[in-house]
């Protein structure tokens, strides 16, 4: 599977992909997912910034573009990120809206069971070795950490995580043991107090996409270290 990068000469064509496998992605559910997905096409078609990787928008500017109140924006946004498919790229301060970003490979990944009916052409180029000099990422997924999986929610937790990111699984994720599961909230241990410091404030969203895809009764993480 490779992700694209919606740059450079091939970045019109990649654009079209993305939004062709959100389109029958969406097409392929219900009418609650349909309109999930329908929203998030919303922003990438009006506001996302495609080389930068930035949507910056306010909510009162989403709940007027999807036609809803601020309530419905502030939990549609929530189920975005818990789905990895969004996450918070700059909070909003006084006098500046919320940046976003956008995660395409686990959207791609989420759409990847719809590429055959786009078509042969289109699962070609999503499956296909890119070319030495065009810019698409790569995205290999290399063997799953070993151990149960069944019944065993954090391997399942730490297989997802391989499989998103296996480098950043690598150098973070697969330092951390779990310690606690209970009431909605995970304890995580980590090995130092700066790996548990930075974990919590850069990579809680993908841990929490993670285990919502596990465990959906998991609504909190608390890091903590043995020093």
């Amino acid at each position: 599977m490779q992700v694209a990068k919606p740059v450079g000469r091939n970045a019109p064509a990649l654009k079209y992909d993305i939004l062709s496998a959100l389109t029958v992605h969406a097409l392929s559910g219900d009418k609650h997912h349909q309109r999930s997905v329908l929203r998030i096409i919303a922003l990438i078609t009006t506001r996302y910034n495609w080389r930068n990787n930035e949507l910056s928008m306010g909510r009162e500017e989403i709940a007027r573009l999807w036609s809803v109140n601020e309530r419905t924006v502030k939990r549609e946004m929530a189920k975005l990120r818990t789905k990895g498919w969004i996450a918070v790229k700059r909070p909003a301060v006084r006098g500046r809206v919320a940046v976003y970003e956008l995660d395409l490979k686990q959207l791609m990944l989420d759409t990847s069971d719809i590429w055959p009916i786009i078509g042969p052409d289109f699962l070609a180029r999503m499956s296909d070795e890119p070319e030495a000099d065009t810019n698409v990422v790569p995205f290999t997924v290399k063997a799953a950490p070993s151990g149960p999986v069944e019944g065993d929610v954090w391997t399942q937790v730490q297989a997802i995580l391989h499989g998103r990111d296996p480098e950043l699984w690598a150098s973070w994720f697969q330092h951390l043991t779990e310690a606690d599961r209970a009431g909605g909230t995970v304890t995580l241990m980590a090995p130092s107090r700066f790996m548990a410091d930075y974990i919590a404030q850069k990579l809680s969203v993908r841990l929490l996409a993670a285990y919502s895809r596990v465990d959906p009764t998991v609504r909190n993480l608390r890091l903590e270290t043995a020093e």
